[in-house]
């Protein structure tokens, strides 16, 4: 209940509709319990004299307090459909902003399947329970007791029969939530299970039809698919119980009363319309413990969807600008001191240890290393994708935590190995380097990455739609614009993960050429080919994690048997070690 008591406060604007929803069920069961006492006058009085007009004015006062209760009904229908659907929105708004404050170690402890989930199905399972559960929520209490003291005032030996039956009617009801209860848990797992293998099968639906792993995927999918219906059916086999065990004690509350009544009728103890009217006050006890029944089930599910929900907007972000943050970056200098990262505090391994590095503004730097080696890792650290565990990362002199950290993602402009473009025309994803660029700013960023040889071939040019994620282009294209987003940015620190690895050689060395024209510009050069570093002002070798050497292209050469390795390697026909290869 804590959790779902904190999501409350997210009702914001829409508490009044709640409020107002309220008062509506409470003003519109007052009326439905009016009806059985003026049913019983009407047919004790009425009927058993055959006094006409007073049978039409009860009859009309039955009318009456029905149409304001279906008036109070309706009224109550919009308003409570104003407000969860209000409330849900706030809610999935409020997620998304958090994790969009989320560093990256926040990410990695939640799926992204995961996320969607709790953003999209865990939010409806609380507007269900509201649209659902609200109604009876305040409904059900109100008329088991009212139905209790109206029943025993009007006959208390009638009334010892449901008073009986209906503690029953309770327990068997408690015992169905208890057990169902933990399942839902289980449920909204088995939903992220599904999502998951989905998202994966329609995100690498291409990769799969390439490798002809159709059969594959559908076999996971049956079986995510299978594990989420075998999970409902538990949960809701058991949840089921209800309905048969109201029909059960209500019925034998109704054969028992009818037995009792009938025999109090034969002796002149109990006249007809009283038994008619104590019928209808059974019905509604008995109806009431339904409701409340069906308001625990909904209030289960929801609070497993809570503490979900609540589970993403608590947990604490893991980056943050410090209060007094620094708000400009003064240059592009970059410098690692004695720099330790792990990915998580139980880790066993560090994933870069040890590391002394020093960058001068406007230099070009390149990083080379195997595959693991952290050159991914050790550029992350620059703009607070990460913060380092032991050492310090300084950007301008300064240590990067004492930043603003859009200050300092501003200054940095980062071009990741995995090439991300979103859907919408070339120019909708160009403008994210700059909101405000204007055509020609467009093109000169293009023609500096190289992407303008294949824009201008496209009729629509800037105003191409590149389709979800960039379909409609090729990998070297994706990478083009890529890097002409990130130039956009005007960046004092140009990073480039493995970034032109689709590119062919001829265009990488423009691309290089047009970087090298960028003077204030610190660029630092993750790559494969050995090509993509050569001119730089040094490179940097990784290996595990750690600094196996420094220096410019001809020392490396000369003295470090790795570089002269991959050399040897990519190379044909250069030199090995001054040997000729």
């Amino acid at each position: 209940m804590k959790d779902l008591r904190k999501l409350l406060r997210y009702l914001g604007p829409y508490r009044l509709d709640m409020i107002i929803g309220g008062l509506l069920i409470l003003t519109e069961t007052c009326f439905e319990l009016f009806i059985p006492v003026i049913m019983a006058d009407l047919i004790d009085v009425g009927v058993e004299n055959r006094d006409i007009p007073y049978i039409l004015s009860k009859g009309g006062q039955m009318v009456l307090c029905a149409a304001l209760s279906l008036i109070c009904g309706l009224l109550y229908a919009r308003f409570v459909a104003r407000s969860s659907y209000g409330w849900g929105a706030r809610i999935r708004e409020a997620q998304f902003e958090h994790v969009q404050r989320y560093a990256f170690s926040n990410l990695d402890r939640f799926s992204t399947s995961s996320l969607v989930t709790r953003m999209t199905t865990d939010v409806t399972v609380l507007q269900n329970a509201i649209n659902g559960g609200f109604r009876p929520l305040v409904r059900a209490p109100m008329m088991l007791i009212m139905g209790l003291v109206l029943s025993i005032w009007m006959n208390p030996q009638l009334a010892v029969v449901f008073l009986v039956c209906a503690p029953i009617l309770a327990t068997i009801l408690f015992c169905i939530v208890r057990k169902v209860a933990p399942m839902y848990s289980r449920l909204q797992r088995a939903v992220d299970r599904l999502n998951n293998v989905v998202q994966e099968g329609l995100t690498a639906i291409r990769a799969v039809k390439a490798f002809v792993r159709g059969e594959y995927e559908e076999e996971k999918f049956r079986g995510a698919n299978a594990g989420l219906m075998e999970t409902s059916q538990r949960t809701f086999r058991f949840a089921t119980l209800n309905l048969p065990a109201l029909q059960l004690v209500m019925y034998t509350s109704v054969v028992l009363i009818m037995w009792f009544g009938g025999n109090m009728i034969l002796q002149s103890t109990l006249q007809v319309g009283e038994l008619t009217g104590f019928l209808s006050y059974v019905f509604q006890v008995m109806n009431s413990l339904m409701m409340i029944s069906n308001v625990f089930l909904l209030l289960t599910r929801s609070l497993a969807s809570a503490q979900r929900i609540r589970e993403v907007l608590v947990e604490e972000v893991a980056l943050t600008s410090a209060e007094d943050a620094v708000r400009e970056v003064p240059d592009g200098g970059v410098e690692f001191e004695n720099v330790s990262f792990k990915y998580s505090a139980e880790a066993k391994e560090y994933a870069l240890s040890g590391v002394n590095l020093r960058f001068e503004p406007g230099q070009t730097i390149g990083i080379l290393g195997g595959t693991g080696s952290s050159k991914t890792t050790l550029v992350q650290l620059i703009p607070r994708l990460y913060d380092a565990t032991e050492g310090t990362v300084k950007v301008g002199g300064r240590d990067v935590r004492e930043y603003d950290l859009q200050a300092l993602r501003d200054a940095v402009g980062i071009v990741l190995q995995k090439n991300v473009l979103f859907s919408g025309t070339v120019r909708e994803n160009l403008q994210w380097g700059d909101s405000q660029a204007d055509d020609e700013t467009l093109w000169a960023a293009c023609r500096a990455a190289c992407a303008d040889e294949f824009l201008q071939r496209m009729p629509k040019g800037l105003d191409t739609d590149l389709g979800q994620g960039g379909v409609n282009i090729s990998g070297g294209q994706k990478q083009r614009l890529c890097i002409a987003r990130a130039l956009l940015k005007r960046p004092k620190i140009l990073i480039f993960d493995d970034s032109t690895s689709a590119v062919d050689t001829a265009t990488e060395g423009k691309i290089r050429a047009s970087l090298a024209s960028l003077k204030d510009v610190t660029k630092i050069v993750i790559a494969q080919r050995i090509t993509s570093v050569m001119g730089a002002d040094r490179i940097v070798i990784l290996e595990d994690g750690r600094i196996h050497a420094t220096g410019t292209h001809e020392s490396l050469l000369k003295s470090d048997p790795i570089y002269q390795e991959i050399y040897a390697s990519q190379m044909k026909g250069g030199q090995a070690n001054g040997t000729a290869v």
